[in-house]
């Protein structure tokens, strides 16, 4: 008996010992091993902690804006909404989160369930505190009025609950999964005393209450949004934010036409752009302000995973469900010749999902990898496991004989043939079409040639330019036969695949998985990332994955660039150090030095002109102070060439007499052979101004 309770006794006293032992505190977390960064740093070591706060950056954005709130499916949102959430991960860790509205948090060996506490200096933009009331309905509002994709992403947080005055418990719908501390962590907090007499599911013009760095001060529907920086902002002394958000003003201009941004950088109109065209960036910056070192044009090097950009099929229709055809039309697709003739060779084909890092898979499988792809053979390509993958490749001469006849022979087994020059169905006798959905003119440039090549083999190819908010509709309906689109990938990939390649998600308007992909393999690979246990597993997985995706042939790989192609005007600075993610200007500050030496060399190049013209007695050229660039303001042009196009006409025929340099160079604008387009858009826009001004006479405005 004395034996029986000096047992008991022990057990009382060890068992709560035994239970806090399994738990973790800490003021940050990692889903594989430890944090990089200790309890006691001060910042992240690639920023500058003692940038300068002042100044402004102008920015912009294409397409238009019509709602400040991105996690619902109406609308096209804009830049506004402030929220923050607990924690914030770092650019220079693969998977480790810090504590931003969170002081700490505390977890279980197993992830079960992480309890966060809050810091009580938290504060919303009114000064009202941030508490657990707040963070419990963010939670309630994203799993009953957010989009798809978004509440799939937080479909892992079963319950959340209040177990202190300032301390929140998440518990795991998946015990087992590393991520879930840090994608509770990442739950977007929203103002419960603003929004709660509100409809979150409707999209708005009223910038919502926010509680980080920036707020919106001014704005203008489908044209502008200026964000001030919040002088008593409440968290700009933490570790985490330490030389960020430098900015006083940040000023986003939208605009119908990517030509038209070029433009506005090229005079100043706006202060920084990344150019994402690489034939842009081959030719289309030959400018004096870049030449006299005003406009900066940088190639900043990252190493980022690369994730995929390409054409995705849309397998919900009929045509695209025989993965035969899906593999025949990439064949036709010549990005060797794309990329020798219209990106100066500067682009690199993407041939995985997760390229440009070791999650992607090559060769054929091995080790870990081959273990986990065991279990589906009959149900994976056998060539999967002996055959190397490649895209299909061509020597760039525009006619790549070999693989077109390839494609032949795939659709022919697939009930495809010839007739009367047309690619038709043997059995329905119906022609093979399809259209591919674009939202620019950039973009319907750089796929003409794929579907010109489309059109040698008898399909009735089209593409469909629709403007951005339609696109935007479109693609959240998943209404489109074909579709570009680029995913980014993470380094430590988890459960947020769920929303890009499951069944569950296939049919879901809004979510990522926009090639409407149901396969139970591919079902299962992504539950084993979201719950790898360690690294190694994880890797091994992602590979799988990445190759199970390849041989099931839902995208036609375009390409990507290894580096961040930026323009600037040179009053700005930024860290010696650049993450593996790459730039930001999050972490750039305004360089008043700088910008006083880019005045008086612009103001000192005005006075040389002057000189010169004075000497030469002649009548100075039209040009902007800064460029050399036509005095036209970039936002008239651009409302202009939109006008235009509602009217049904073309505003390419125009467009270059804004955008070349007719009025700083005009010998050589006549020396061009197409100069005669120029003269019938000149003369149009006299005529259009001659009838105007006859109407306004009529009726006795003028």
């Amino acid at each position: 008996m004395r034996a029986l309770f000096l047992v008991n006794f022990v057990l009382c006293i060890l068992l709560p010992f035994s239970a806090t032992a399994q738990t973790t505190k800490s003021h940050g977390i990692a889903i594989h091993g430890e944090p990089g960064y200790p309890a006691d740093f001060t910042h992240f070591n690639y920023v500058n902690p003692d940038a300068p706060k002042g100044g402004e950056i102008r920015i912009a954005s294409e397409g238009t804006f019509d709602s400040f709130n991105p996690y619902i499916i109406k609308g096209v949102p804009g830049p506004g909404f402030t929220p923050e959430s607990l924690l914030v991960s770092s650019a220079d860790e693969a998977a480790s989160a810090y504590g931003l509205i969170a002081k700490s948090l505390e977890w279980p060996e197993d992830r079960s369930w992480v309890t966060f506490t809050l810091r009580p200096e938290a504060r919303w933009h009114d000064g009202v505190p941030i508490t657990v009331d707040d963070v419990i309905f963010s939670w309630e509002t994203i799993r009953n009025d957010a989009g798809p994709y978004v509440k799939n992403y937080y479909a892992i947080l079963k319950e959340v609950e209040k177990v202190g005055d300032n301390q929140v418990k998440f518990t795991s719908g998946e015990p087992g999964n590393r991520e879930f501390p840090i994608r509770a962590g990442s739950l977007p907090i929203f103002a419960k005393h603003y929004w709660e007499n509100k409809d979150f599911s409707k999209s708005t013009l009223e910038p919502p209450l926010g509680s980080g760095p920036y707020k919106v001060t001014d704005f203008e529907a489908g044209r502008y949004v200026v964000q001030e920086r919040v002088k008593d902002y409440w968290g700009k002394d933490l570790p985490v934010n330490k030389g960020q958000d430098n900015f006083d003003k940040i000023k986003t201009t939208y605009y119908h036409d990517d030509d038209v941004i070029k433009l506005a950088i090229k005079s100043g109109e706006i202060d920084y752009r990344n150019e994402r065209s690489s034939s842009a960036w081959a030719q289309d910056y030959d400018v004096p302000a870049i030449n006299k070192g005003w406009l900066k044009k940088e190639s900043i090097p990252h190493k980022r995973p690369q994730g995929i950009q390409g054409f995705f099929y849309n397998t919900r229709r009929d045509i695209f469900k025989d993965p035969k055809v899906r593999k025949a039309i990439g064949y036709v697709y010549d990005f060797e010749w794309s990329n020798k003739n219209l990106s100066f060779g500067l682009l690199t084909r993407t041939t995985n999902y997760f390229g440009n890092s070791e999650l992607s898979s090559t060769g054929i499988p091995k080790g870990r990898e081959l273990e986990i792809l065991e279990k589906y053979r009959g149900k994976v390509p056998d060539s999967l496991f002996t055959e190397t993958f490649h895209v299909p490749t061509s020597d760039g001469s525009g006619w790549p004989r070999h693989n077109y006849r390839k494609a032949f022979e795939l659709l022919a087994e697939a009930g495809w043939v010839v007739k009367d020059l047309k690619l038709v169905n043997e059995k329905t006798g119906e022609q093979m079409s399809f259209e591919m959905l674009v939202s620019s003119k950039g973009m319907e440039r750089t796929i003409l040639p794929f579907v010109t090549s489309l059109s040698k083999l008898g399909i009735d190819a089209r593409i469909r330019l629709v403007d951005r908010s339609q696109y935007i509709n479109r693609i959240r309906d998943f209404d489109y036969d074909i579709v570009i689109i680029k995913l980014s990938a993470s380094i430590t990939p988890g459960t947020e695949q769920r929303g890009f390649w499951t069944s569950e998600t296939a049919d879901k308007k809004g979510s990522g998985n926009f090639a409407g992909i149901k396969d139970p393999v591919i079902d299962e690979l992504v539950e084993a990332i979201a719950n790898a246990d360690d690294r190694e597993e994880l890797v091994a997985t992602v590979r799988a994955l990445d190759r199970v995706l390849l041989w099931g042939f839902y995208v036609i790989p375009q390409f990507h660039t290894e580096d961040d192609r930026v323009l600037y005007w040179d009053k700005f600075s930024r860290p010696n150090v650049t993450p593996w993610r790459g730039t930001s200007t999050s972490y750039w500050w305004f360089d008043s030095d700088k910008e006083a030496a880019l005045m008086a060399s612009m103001a000192k190049n005005e006075l040389t002109q002057e000189a010169k013209t004075t000497d030469n007695d002649e009548k100075p050229v039209a040009e902007s102070p800064a460029t050399n660039e036509p005095f036209f303001d970039p936002l008239i042009v651009d409302t202009f060439l939109n006008n235009f196009e509602k009217l049904g006409l073309n505003p390419e025929t125009i467009k270059d007499l804004f955008t070349f340099q007719i009025f700083a160079d005009p010998n050589a604008f006549f020396k061009k052979d197409n100069w005669r387009p120029y003269a019938l858009g000149i003369s149009l826009l006299i005529i259009v101004r001659w009838f105007i001004r006859r109407r306004r006479r009529n009726r006795g405005q003028i």
